[in-house]
């Protein structure tokens, strides 16, 4: 089974490296001893993050997630990076592909498939529902100190 690299770590940061999403059907999610989703790999754990999770996952063509979820609190952004398929929300489907982003808030009922002939590979960013506000859209500060490569 596949494992996440670590690249480097110091106080304020840690990265990782997941490797090539072409990859990704190397990965082996374990929800339980009888329920194992291939291709798909959490990362937040790994980079140690404190405010959401992620996620890349691939379906081979023709597969899908098999189940509907929804979540208590977690709103998620899923933004689809190769391939093409159909996304289901509250039981409305509609077409994804490559550049294709949807959020979903919590209570919606998701899944997603594969129709097309190439692998689909997404990227689902979990984070706390409600919580970002018109103050957290500034939280950012440009340092005056030149960049040094």
């Amino acid at each position: 089974m596949k494992q996440i690299e670590k690249i480097a770590e110091a106080a304020n940061f840690t990265a990782v490296n997941i490797g090539k999403m072409s990859d990704l059907g190397g990965y082996e999610l374990a929800l339980s001893p009888e329920v194992k989703i291939v291709g798909k790999v959490f990362g937040g754990q790994a980079v140690k993050a404190t405010g959401g999770e992620f996620s890349f996952q691939v379906f081979q063509p023709g597969a899908e997630s098999g189940f509907l979820h929804t979540h208590k609190q977690h709103e998620e952004l899923y933004f689809f990076l190769s391939g093409r398929g159909e996304y289901q929300v509250d039981g409305q489907i509609f077409p994804v592909r490559e550049g294709s982003v949807v959020r979903v808030a919590p209570a919606g009922e998701r899944s997603v498939r594969n129709n097309g002939t190439e692998p689909l590979v997404m990227l689902c960013v979990q984070y706390r529902g409600g919580t970002f506000t018109a103050e957290d859209a500034a939280d950012g500060t440009i340092l005056s100190g030149p960049v040094k490569w």
